[in-house]
C-alpha cells in the first residue's frame, strides 16, 4: 500500500543513515515488506480548493539504508495514501496546528491517520497528562508567579516546563531559596502571561527517567532509561552513553494499561510515557521516540517488526470497522 510519513524538517535534512530515529527503522521495515513509502514535512502540505495534498519524496532502500531523491518531488492527494504516519516534532506552534488542519479535509473512509491529527492537536503532552493525575507527581498549570512560589515553598524542589516543546527544551529546575527564583519564573511565564507546567521534582530523577512504550492498548515489555547529559539535570543528548536498558515491572505495566486504553480510544495509538519512580512526568504523543536501536541492542529483539506488525494490523482493522459501519447504515 501507499504510506505517507510526515516527518520533521531537521529529520528530512539528515534522513539517510539516521538509525537513532524511530521513523528510520519503521520506514525501512515498510520498504522491506514491499510498501511504497513517501516522506514530507508540514511546510510541504497544502490545500487546493479543499483537496488536501502533499509535495513529497519517494523513499527507497539500498545497501540496508534508506534514501530519497532530493531532486525529484511528486505532488499527491493525501487521500491517495491508505496510511498517513503524522510524526513531526514539536514545538506545537501555529505552523504545527495549521498543518494538522489540512488533515481535517482528508476523507477518513479512504485514509487512516496515526496518530490522529485531531487527537494530537487536542492533546497537549504536558497539560493533558493531568487527565491521568493519579499517576503523576503533584503538579500545577499556571502563569501566576504567586501560585508557583506557593507551590515551590510547599514542595521545596520543582520543575518548570513550557507546554509546547520537546526533548527537554526550556525545562528548568528550581529549589526553594534560589536567588534566581523571580527571574526564572518571570522568564518561563513571560512575566505572568504564559501558562506553564510545574511539577514537584522527584529525587529519583538523578538516575534518569524511563521511557515506557505504548502500542494501541498494549504496553511493550521493553523500555530504556534516559540519563542526564551535558552537565544538565535532564536527558538532552541522544547517544548510547545516555540511553540504558531499564526494566518494567508487571505491576507498573498494569498501572498504565487504563491510560493506554483511553488514549487508543481517542485515536492516539503510539505513545511514549516518561516515568520516574513509577510516576508519569509526560505523555508523548506527537512523535514519540521508541529508541529502537537501543532496545534491539539491549534486549536482543527486532522491535521495529513488532511495531510494523501492529501498524499494519491496526490499519486493516480500521478499514474493516469502517466497512462494517457502512454495511450497517
Amino acid at each position: 500500500m501507499k504510506i505517507l510519513y510526515v516527518i520533521d524538517r531537521l529529520e528530512l535534512k539528515y534522513f539517510e543513515f539516521n538509525d537513532l530515529v524511530t521513523n528510520f527503522w519503521l520506514i525501512k521495515c515498510f520498504l522491506e515488506r514491499g510498501h511504497d513509502v513517501y516522506i514530507t514535512t508540514i511546510d510541504m502540505l497544502k490545500l487546493k480548493s479543499s483537496v488536501a495534498c502533499a509535495t513529497c519524496f519517494k523513499s527507497y532502500e539500498k545497501n540496508n539504508d534508506i534514501f530519497y531523491d532530493k531532486e525529484k518531488t511528486v505532488e499527491m492527494e493525501i487521500e491517495d495514501f491508505r496510511l498517513v504516519m503524522f510524526r513531526p516534532d514539536p514545538p506545537v506552534d501555529l505552523d504545527y496546528i495549521n498543518a494538522s488542519y489540512i488533515f481535517d479535509f482528508v476523507d477518513r473512509n479512504k485514509t487512516f491517520i496515526m496518530n490522529d491529527t485531531t487527537a494530537v492537536r487536542n492533546f497537549n503532552e504536558k497539560l493533558h497528562a493531568v487527565r491521568f493525575n493519579e499517576l503523576m507527581p503533584p503538579n500545577l498549570v499556571t502563569s501566576s508567579k504567586k501560585d508557583i512560589i506557593e507551590f515551590l515553598n510547599e514542595h521545596e524542589e520543582i520543575i518548570l516546563k513550557p507546554l509546547n516543546m520537546c526533548f527537554g527544551g526550556g525545562v528548568m529546575y528550581l529549589k526553594r531559596g534560589d536567588k534566581n527564583t523571580a527571574v526564572i519564573i518571570n522568564s518561563m511565564t513571560k512575566n505572568g502571561t504564559k501558562l506553564i507546567m510545574v511539577q514537584e521534582y522527584i529525587k529519583a530523577a538523578v538516575n534518569g527517567d524511563k521511557r515506557v512504550l505504548i502500542l494501541g492498548e498494549n504496553i511493550l515489555p521493553y523500555c530504556v532509561r534516559k540519563t542526564a547529559s551535558n552537565d544538565d539535570f535532564k536527558f538532552c543528548e541522544h547517544n548510547d552513553e545516555h540511553v540504558l536498558r531499564a526494566e518494567l515491572p508487571e505491576s507498573e505495566a498494569e498501572k498504565f494499561k487504563p491510560l493506554a486504553k483511553t488514549l487508543n480510544s481517542m485515536g492516539i495509538y503510539m505513545v511514549g510515557l516518561d516515568v520516574i519512580d513509577g510516576k508519569i512526568i509526560e505523555v508523548n504523543v506527537t512523535s514519540p521516540c521508541y529508541f529502537i536501536r537501543e532496545i534491539n541492542r539491549n534486549f536482543g529483539v527486532h522491535v521495529e517488526n513488532e511495531i510494523t506488525d501492529y501498524i499494519l494490523g491496526a490499519t486493516e482493522q480500521y478499514f474493516a470497522n469502517k466497512s462494517l459501519l457502512t454495511t450497517a447504515v
